[in-house]
């Protein structure tokens, strides 16, 4: 860690100014396995408190939040819960595959981060957002970088008045390896301005 922050610091004004401000960034950690995968997929286009009330409906309803009683629970369980019905096709996709060895969770973490995106994405409603959020939290994995998060992208407009993702993309191959420690930054800035907890 403390390597990746001094190379980031070293590397970029923008990053040696964030860091004299706020001190090291927060690195969240979520547990491997399904039931993180579940709140991540809970968790897209919603806000994090939503789709963590929803999360702990679907436990209450349940009992435990495993791939069986996932892909036994009706549309009717999972609606009741908050679950949209596209959501619900993809907790029990997620359910089915692990279920059929199809997708292996246990293995990720010995495989290289793009090898772990290979596998992820042929599961039905999880997207490059989910896999890269995976990666970073569940998996540690040093040089993610999240194109898909708005908060990043906000972040990015803002600090280095990038106009699009390929501007994005450019900037970010001289954070290389560590770009992951970079997104860390970058939304703990974004975070602090709006008087907000990183909650994960």
């Amino acid at each position: 860690m403390q390597e990746a922050i001094a190379f980031l610091v070293e590397k970029d004004a923008v990053f040696k100014a964030l860091h004299v401000q706020y001190g090291n960034p927060l690195v969240p950690t979520r547990p491997e396995g399904f039931q993180t995968l579940v709140k991540l997929i809970l968790e897209q286009q919603v806000s994090l408190e939503s789709a963590r009330a929803c999360y702990v409906k679907i436990e209450n309803a349940l009992g435990e939040v495993t791939p069986q009683l996932i892909l036994l629970a009706s549309d009717e369980v999972l609606r009741a819960c908050g679950v949209s019905r596209q959501k619900s096709s993809y907790l029990k996709a997620l359910a089915e595959a692990i279920l059929n060895k199809e997708l292996v969770l246990e293995t990720l973490s010995e495989k290289h981060p793009d090898d772990v995106r290979t596998e992820l994405i042929q599961v039905k409603g999880i997207g490059h957002w989910t896999i890269d959020v995976y990666l970073m939290f569940c998996l540690q994995s040093p040089d993610i970088f999240p194109i898909g998060d708005i908060a990043l992208v906000n972040t990015l407009k803002e600090l280095f008045g990038c106009k699009d993702k390929t501007e994005m993309l450019s900037l970010a191959e001289s954070w290389k390896p560590y770009r992951s420690m970079a997104t860390y930054f970058l939304w703990h800035h974004y975070l602090q301005k709006r008087n907000r907890k990183f909650i994960y």
